[in-house]
Parts: C-alpha cells; sequence; structure tokens
C-alpha cells in the first residue's frame, strides 16, 4: 500500500507539537483517516510477548522491575530451555499471534553459550511461519547478523524517552548506546520496533522529541510501542500517577500521523485500560497489541487471549492475518 505514497523524515518539533496538540476529536478523525489510507482499519496484529531470561538486570532504568538494584517481587529466572520456548511460540500462534517475541534481562548481549541458546531459539521459532521477534538488550553488528542468518524477523529496542530526558530515567547507559543498537540492526537488515514509555515524569515535549527521533530515522521504525508506564512496587517510579488516556490516544494519534506506515502497538498499560479506552486507541491508529496465555507483559499484568478476542469481536476486529516475509535475510 505504501508505494503510492510519500513518507517524511523531516519533521520539526514544532510541526509534532502542533499535531499532538490539536483538538481530540480533530486528531483522532486525521489518525483515523491517514490509518485507513495506508492499513486495513478491522485488522489489528496479535503479538506475543515471551521472558525468556528474568530479572538480574545490572541496568537501573527507574521503571523497569528486572534491575537487580530494586527490591521487587520479580523472581529471577534463567535462560529458559530451548524447547520450552518453542512450545509456547507455537501456542502463541494456535491462539492467533502472528509475532513472537521473546526478551531476556540483559543489559547486552555476550557472545556465549547462552547467545548460542537464543540463536537456536530465533531458528525453532522462525520454522513455525512466525515473525520472530527479539528484545536482547544492546547488539553489535556481528551479533545482529548471527540473528539474522537464523531467521529474525524484528529486534525491539525502545528509546524508552526523550534524549533530553534520558539522563533522569537511565544512568548506566546514554541515549546514543539505543540509537547504535538500532543502527547495527539495520545494517543487518532487521526490521526495527522501537517505541517507548509515558508516565515517566516526562515533558509533553520530551514525548513529541522522542517520536521525532524516530519519523526522522532515514527508514522508520516498522513497528511503533506505545507503553505507558506500569508502576511496579519497588522501583523508583512506583508512585507515578496513571498516565491519562487521552495522553495515549494522543501518542498513538500522532505516531500514526508521522509514521503511516508503521504498525503502531498499544503496548505495556492496556490492564489498566477498559475496553472502551482500548477502542479509541485502535481508533487513533493503533493497529498492534501484545497479548498471552500468561496473562502477563514480560513481568507486569496484562489481558490475557481469551478476553483480548472477545475485545477485537465487540469492535469489530479480527487478528491480522500474513504471509511472513523471508524477506528478513534479504536487504
Amino acid at each position: 500500500m505504501e508505494n503510492t505514497k510519500t513518507l517524511r523524515h523531516d519533521w520539526t518539533k514544532e510541526e509534532l507539537l502542533e499535531i499532538y496538540n490539536k483538538p481530540l476529536m480533530e486528531l483522532v478523525y486525521e489518525a483515523a483517516t491517514v490509518h485507513r489510507e495506508w492499513h486495513k482499519a478491522d485488522e489489528v496484529q496479535i503479538s506475543t510477548l515471551l521472558s525468556v531470561k528474568t530479572g538480574g538486570c545490572p541496568e537501573d532504568c527507574s521503571y523497569c522491575g528486572q534491575a537487580a538494584r530494586y527490591h521487587t517481587d520479580i523472581k529471577v529466572q534463567a535462560l529458559l530451555p530451548t524447547e520450552t520456548v518453542i512450545a509456547h511460540a507455537q501456542k502463541a500462534k494456535d491462539n492467533g499471534s502472528s509475532r513472537f517475541c521473546m526478551a531476556a534481562a540483559w543489559r547486552e548481549v555476550r557472545d556465549n553459550n547462552d547467545f548460542d541458546r537464543i540463536i537456536d531459539m530465533v531458528k525453532g521459532v522462525n520454522d513455525l511461519g512466525l515473525e520472530v521477534c527479539c528484545t536482547l538488550g544492546m547488539l553489535t553488528e556481528n551479533q545482529a547478523q548471527r540473528l539474522q542468518e537464523a531467521g529474525l524477523y524484528a529486534y525491539n529496542h525502545n528509546l524508552d524517552t526523550s534524549e533530553e530526558y534520558y539522563d533522569e530515567i537511565i544512568s548506566t547507559r546514554q541515549f546514543d548506546n539505543r540509537i547504535n543498537t538500532i543502527n547495527n540492526v539495520r545494517k543487518a537488515g532487521i526490521t526495527v520496533c522501537s517505541g517507548g514509555i509515558i508516565g515517566l515524569g516526562e515533558t509533553n515535549e520530551d514525548r513529541i522529541s522522542m517520536l521525532r527521533t524516530l519519523a526522522n530515522m532515514e527508514k522508520h521504525p516498522e513497528s511503533v510501542p506505545i507503553n505507558a508506564l506500569a508502576r511496579v512496587k519497588g522501583t523508583p517510579l512506583e508512585n507515578n500517577p496513571k498516565v491519562d488516556i487521552w495522553d495515549m490516544v494522543r501518542m498513538i494519534a500522532t505516531a500514526r500521523i508521522v509514521m503511516p506506515a508503521s504498525m503502531v502497538r498499544l503496548s505495556a498499560g492496556r490492564i489498566e485500560m477498559s475496553e472502551t479506552e482500548q477502542a479509541w486507541c485502535f481508533m487513533a491508529g493503533a493497529n498492534s497489541i501484545f497479548t498471552g496465555e500468561r496473562q502477563t507483559l514480560l513481568v507486569t499484568p496484562n489481558p490475557g487471549v481469551s478476553e483480548d478476542m472477545q475485545m477485537l469481536k465487540n469492535l469489530g476486529l479480527k487478528p491480522l492475518v500474513k504471509e511472513k516475509e523471508s524477506a528478513c535475510k534479504a536487504n
């Protein structure tokens, strides 16, 4: 659908703020119109996210319950057996998922036996005919190449927030580290999944700055997750206020307008949203969600498969079914 349309990569902060601050009904109408020009409005991609290695991360991301330095109720779990992961992927496929994402709480990938096991997991999930996604922390160019050769379709590496606000949230790495990993993923010919989190204490200008970084990349991320902060007890941000639904709608709508070809994913925070509130997000251009049998998104609560399928039915939506491209090994 995108061959006849033009994508912009030169957005100014002022232009994005003007879009974000439009009267809400006008903003949603514009985003819904753009959505229908680039996508089938009744289709939502169902993705499943599995934590294959949980907790014990040396980073200090203020929002994350998996950081070893915070005292949370999250239990550390070693890397899962490959056959266990493949079984979860098969069940996800049976439940309507077209993408399966594996997450490991690592600061960065190391060239060791654990990474070899991840490679085997990627091959196994790829053989099931699913889009395979991983989020493993920072990657070198060579590591990205190995994942691509194993059949990895997408790599998730969120910016989290704006470059200007980044140091307020994380001190154990820099914003440029995120950009470098995304660049390594691109060089390997893997599609990019990158978005951010709202509710960290950032300003609207920070939110716009984050979106501008994504929208002005040479190639837009194929998937843009918009997360509402999941307030985990024991983390520095546990007492932050709940994200307002209209802030989520504005973020999703703005992302849809400036990155029209991308999948915009309504991600963390859905457990605190009513069906009506989620419907507003779909109206604003969201066309992807995470669901799962465990009713968790990594380590925080998330709606389950049956609940999500009933919601889609109520809203006249259906799971996206698409042919898995073998192009992850091309370009």
